[in-house]
């Protein structure tokens, strides 16, 4: 009988650039310390309140965390680093805007169904951060879904009819009723929470522990 995975339910959204530096350093970890596992992505909005024509991530910056634009572009171009040090490339320009992430949401809930909610969820990182598309506009959704592999009529009728608005919003209010207001979370084996882009080196340590502890219970 193989080694139980370890389930890790990852709370984000996908125009979030530390939840794709944490989830990329805790693939970096798994693979130092051979942990098999179990993703479960789970529905977050950083700005569930966003108009359909989003804002420029320089002015949303300045206003929602009172940053300057020099604090701004240093932290954008921290990001890149690290992005670039884990194999993930951000392409930040100064028209890049902070978007409604809803209509995304569902479709990674369909695609869950599917067992294709991970490689969707890479694919919209890849294309808010690397490509610069808008992940709010449907055009824009149903490529990356076809990009896939996934029935893109089937997604656009997803969209159209609704069919899982409620059970994102339940999704969404289930994890922020538990205290979860920053993404990106990371809950392991339904446990042990871990908030924020810990690190390589601290996901290792995690991982190493949570290994041990089931070592212990066996």
């Amino acid at each position: 009988m193989g080694e139980a995975k370890l389930r890790v339910d990852i709370v984000s959204d996908v125009v979030c650039p530390w939840c794709i530096i944490g989830y990329k350093q805790l693939e970096e970890a798994l693979a130092r310390t051979g942990t098999a596992v179990e993703i479960h992505w789970q529905p977050f909005e950083l700005n569930p309140n966003m108009p359909p024509e989003g804002q420029n991530i320089r002015e949303h910056v300045a206003e929602k965390y009172g940053a300057t634009a020099e604090q701004s572009a240093r932290t954008r171009t921290q990001m890149k680093d690290l992005g670039e040090s884990l194999g993930f490339t951000f392409s930040y320009n100064d028209n890049s805007r902070i978007v409604n992430t809803f209509q995304a949401h569902q479709l990674l809930y369909w695609a869950n169904e599917q067992g294709r909610e991970h490689d969707l969820k890479m694919a919209l990182f890849d294309t808010y951060f690397t490509a610069g598309a808008d992940v709010s506009n449907v055009d824009v959704l149903l490529e990356a879904v076809g990009g896939i592999g996934l029935d893109v009529t089937e997604a656009k009728a997803v969209l159209d009819d609704g069919r899982y608005v409620t059970a994102v919003r339940e999704r969404e209010e289930f994890w922020t009723s538990n205290g979860i207001s920053g993404v990106p979370a990371m809950i392991f084996n339904q446990k042990h929470l871990v908030t924020g882009a810990q690190g390589a080196d601290n996901y290792a340590s995690i991982l190493t522990q949570l290994k041990d502890m089931a070592t212990a219970d066996a």
